[in-house]
């Protein structure tokens, strides 16, 4: 349906209906009118969300009907805490110095927070990035050399590991 000329580019359109809508051109005008699909009408809030309401509603008539019976309603239901939970209240109610805990807490979460910052300032940089991907590769390179190609600097490197395993946990 396009027809170009040596400069000028027109496309025609028919008067079909699009999305059940006439074309917005005038009949002289049709040679030279593109007619494009409308947007459907944006939803109105409330449409969008009947069925929270719906569900809220049935969870208030639920209690209702709990409490009248004598039953607990579902949210006052007594549940057991996971394991991980009872065990940091544990350790937690164990210190005493809980101002300076929270303390170290706050200030290690700024520093991850500013280093996290830092990484991605330095990853910014143009060369940086490259250059130390190189640094990463060689050392790594200078480190299976030195330490995983020959037997004794394997069993050497695993005999540290375990002497420094032992020193931070202790030996039992």
């Amino acid at each position: 349906m396009a027809s170009t000329s040596s400069s000028t580019l027109a496309i025609s359109s028919s008067s079909t209906l699009l999305d059940g809508r006439a074309p917005r051109c005038s009949p002289a005008a049709s040679s030279q009118c593109v007619t494009l699909p409308t947007l459907p009408p944006p939803q109105v809030q409330s449409q969008n969300r009947p069925w929270k309401t719906t569900a809220y509603c049935r969870k208030i008539a639920r209690n209702v009907m709990a409490m009248a019976t004598g039953e607990a309603p579902a949210e006052v239901v007594a549940y057991e805490l996971p394991e991980i939970v009872r065990t940091a209240q544990e350790a937690w109610d164990k210190v005493e110095d809980k101002y300076a805990v929270s303390s170290l807490a706050v200030a290690g979460a700024v520093g991850l927070w500013v280093s996290t910052g830092m990484v991605s300032a330095i990853d910014r940089l143009p060369l940086i990035p490259g250059v130390l991907e190189l640094v990463g590769i060689g050392y790594t390179g200078w480190f299976a050399y030195k330490n995983l190609v020959f037997k004794p600097d394997r069993e050497s490197l695993i005999q540290k590991m375990r002497d420094t395993y032992k020193e931070i946990i202790g030996s039992s």
